[in-house]
């Protein structure tokens, strides 16, 4: 395939790594960091560069993305990048989960240095990633939208959401929604089993009724029932972005009743998890809060401690 240009990806872990795949199959040169040695060096066997810095990586490339844990990282990042005079007359591509306010904030500074910020973050988790389906939330420039068009439809399907930190808006309050979601429909499953329903039917039932949601099409069947809980997406991000999103709506001074005690409960629940648990895990916390009268679970493996009716 035809050389496309260069691409840096900044950023190597469960959804970088596949979506700098899915790139050098399209026919982009790619030129990758990460903080993780062993990620650098696993680029070599599906094409791609590693480099030693991020700002080493940019060099040559006109797009520079990153995939990275959260604002305050992309921003050190960014800092590095523009005291190596390495983005001007660039677009950073930010396809992390941030913080609006600060990606509107980056924004300005990186345009005052020469470089245009699309935010992209997504959603679709690993499986999206591998696959090349990711719903990707595009904020920012036009031009700039245009330009690594090619790039982020290698990757998925991009939505144009609006100027700077639109797209980061968006992703926050779609995870706040889906964190929402995974909580309710948890409950809802351990009070059927309770009663004496079968949870593949109630599943079943919930998947063609106005109950349905990302959680009983796919959360729950694949990753709870099963007991594998290894959706790729840890708790701990799925609560950063719950807050980001509460923080959005009351520096807003929109309505976040249900949302902050959704927060509350989740937090909760990250407290008693592993710190590296995957956010389906919710599930065996939701499953542990009920009375132990019951005669079992929906999902397996509940965890102890956890105070009845929590």
């Amino acid at each position: 395939m035809a050389d496309r240009g260069v691409v840096a990806f900044v950023g190597l872990g469960n959804m970088g790594f596949p979506m700098v795949s899915r790139l050098v199959a399209a026919g982009f040169e790619v030129h990758g960091f990460d903080v993780s040695p062993d990620a650098i060096e696993r680029l070599a066997g599906i094409g791609a560069t590693g480099y030693p810095t991020a700002a080493a990586a940019a060099e040559g490339a006109s797009v520079v993305v990153l995939m990275l844990p959260n604002s305050a990282i992309v921003q050190s990042v960014v800092d590095d990048l523009v005291a190596a005079d390495a983005v001007s007359g660039r677009i950073i591509v930010d396809m992390s989960s941030s913080e609006p306010l600060a990606t509107r904030a980056l924004a300005v500074s990186l345009g005052e240095a020469g470089a245009a910020l699309i935010d992209a973050p997504v959603s679709g988790g690993v499986t999206g990633a591998v696959k090349g389906t990711l719903t990707i939330m595009v904020g920012g420039d036009e031009d700039a939208f245009q330009t690594v068009l090619p790039v982020l439809s290698e990757l998925g399907r991009p939505i144009r959401t609006g100027e700077a930190g639109s797209g980061h808006a968006i992703k926050a309050l779609n995870n706040l929604l889906s964190a929402t979601h995974l909580m309710a429909t948890s409950e809802a499953m351990e009070a059927g089993v309770a009663f004496g329903l079968d949870p593949e039917v109630m599943l079943a039932v919930f998947n063609t009724s106005s109950g349905r949601s990302g959680s009983t099409e796919n959360k729950w069947p694949n990753f709870v029932l099963p007991g594998s809980y290894d959706s790729g997406f840890g708790l701990a991000l799925m609560l950063k972005d719950m807050k980001i999103a509460v923080g959005l709506a009351d520096s807003t001074s929109a309505p976040h009743a249900l949302s902050s005690h959704a927060v509350d409960l989740w937090s909760a629940a990250s407290s008693a998890l592993p710190a590296k648990a995957d956010h389906t895990e919710v599930a065996r916390w939701v499953a542990a809060a009920g009375s132990d009268d019951r005669s079992g679970s929906a999902a397996p493996n509940p965890i102890t401690g956890v105070e009845s009716d929590a």
